[in-house]
């Protein structure tokens, strides 16, 4: 449920709500953060009216059953699910992704990206090409911690809320997402199920299977309405902390509730039907991880965008489930898995593209999805393929950069880049130059060295800008 802290209980629930006005984020009061932010803003730091939504792909996604199935290859290295023609001419994706495939001439996908090593970690977004923080914590970094209109934080990070609560270790094992490196704690994502710094005295919980449910969630924002107006009587409470609760009330309320949604765009996101539960093979210990995560990742896609409207900066969505496809007692074969995997991530990710240039806002909202490695191009003696940090997917989308192309090319096999390798220090530099004028950014004498290194560590993906 959405859940603030109840004014008509005891006097320490009481105190408990006052304590709002000080949420904890690196010692800052919500007044004080939102006053900073406009302190960024008047400073005039050079910022692009941007946002962008990083979908991380756990365990690692294969390179040829998606972007590049190279089907003329032996058997044991082409695509085991076959290929399906795009709407580029001459360009193929893996035969699940019909949606995207539909799609390619609205997106890009790079074919000679690589992440370096095959561990299971998150590094793209979170690891030492970000200083160790979460990629929007750099951007948080920049440009403040909270929008000075919607009182949203500028990052978020979104977990898929499984219904087996043993399938949340995917989220969590392999990295901390909220992590925020050699910055403050105020720039580490906002999470919102209640584990965020912003929320140690306001709580924030909504599960999912709830966002539909209006009645439920109107009835507890009407009750934080009826609080808020209390408060107004109560001696002492100065007009900028009333003006905090009012601002995150009037956020949450409009980010999280669904119903001014058509009923036919949230239909559209949805995934929880996308995968019947009697399709799953029961052999793979991994099983929950695959069904639960499948059914929630439309709704954080939809969340996602909700969330960029009101300003927004930085969001990641995780998968949850995972692309780790060894064909062992874990895990399922890679025709299988792509069925688990595949299929509920083009499902929403083709539904948010649509979604987003329906709504004339592809200038304005960038979508990145890619994993922590590929998989081997090779497939193995069970069906499976395994770690591979010689060539992984990339996937682009939006935020004003050129689309409807292919960048780069790999081998004969899906092994190694045959053309310009990109790596991740690249994807960094492609975002960074996407929010940023770059050139007044290395002016900006208030900001860390951490920012300008990251800057300068590499150029952005050739044929983006």
């Amino acid at each position: 449920m959405l859940r603030l802290v109840d004014l008509s209980g005891t006097r320490q629930t009481r105190r408990e709500f006052l304590s709002v006005g000080s949420l904890g984020l690196g010692g800052l009061s919500l007044p004080k953060l939102l006053q900073a932010r406009e302190s960024t803003i008047r400073a005039g730091l050079p910022t692009h009216d941007m946002s962008v939504v990083f979908l991380f792909m756990h365990g690692g996604p294969p390179q040829a059953e998606t972007f590049d199935p190279k089907m003329t290859a032996p058997s044991e290295y082409r695509s085991a699910v076959g290929e399906i023609n795009t709407s580029i001419p001459g360009v193929t994706f893996g035969a699940p992704l019909q949606g995207l495939a539909r799609l390619a001439d609205k997106l890009t996908v790079v074919r000679s990206f690589r992440t370096g090593d095959g561990n299971h970690d998150i590094k793209p977004i979170v690891g030492r090409h970000t200083h160790g923080a979460n990629l929007g914590s750099v951007y948080a970094r920049v440009v403040g911690t909270m929008h000075p209109t919607t009182g949203l934080p500028s990052n978020v990070a979104l977990f898929p809320q499984a219904i087996d609560p043993e399938a949340q270790p995917p989220v969590s094992q392999f990295g901390q997402f909220d992590a925020s490196g050699p910055f403050s704690r105020a720039y580490a994502p906002f999470l919102p199920d209640g584990e965020g710094g912003l929320l140690d005295n306001l709580q924030l919980r909504v599960p999912l299977e709830r966002l539909d449910d209006r009645r439920y969630l109107l009835g507890q924002l009407d009750q934080v309405r009826r609080h808020l107006d209390a408060a107004e009587s109560l001696p002492g409470l100065e007009a900028n902390r009333l003006q905090a609760y009012r601002i995150l009330q009037n956020s949450v309320s409009k980010a999280f509730d669904l119903a001014d949604e058509d009923p036919r765009t949230v239909a559209r996101y949805d995934t929880s039907h996308v995968v019947p539960p009697n399709t799953i093979d029961n052999r793979w210990n991994n099983r929950k991880w695959y069904l639960d995560h499948g059914k929630t990742l439309g709704k954080l896609m939809l969340m996602a965008r909700r969330l960029c409207e009101r300003g927004v900066g930085f969001v990641t969505v995780t998968t949850g489930f995972v692309w780790d496809m060894h064909a062992d007692v874990n895990n399922a074969t890679i025709e299988e898995g792509m069925r688990y995997c595949a299929l509920p991530f083009d499902h929403a990710v083709s539904a948010f593209i649509e979604d987003i240039e329906a709504r004339g806002l592809s200038e304005n909202i960038m979508l990145i999805a890619c994993g922590e490695m590929g998989r081997t191009p090779k497939i193995n003696a069970s069906g499976g393929r395994d770690h591979w940090g010689g060539l992984a997917p990339l996937l682009i989308y939006g935020g004003g950069l050129k689309m409807g192309q292919v960048i780069g090319q790999s081998d004969a096999h899906a092994a190694y880049p045959a053309s310009e390798p990109y790596g991740i220090d690249h994807l960094v530099s492609t975002v960074l130059h996407s929010f940023f004028d770059i050139g007044q950014l290395r002016l900006a004498q208030e900001l860390p060295r951490e920012i300008t290194e990251l800057v300068d560590a590499a150029p952005p993906i050739d044929g983006l800008f």
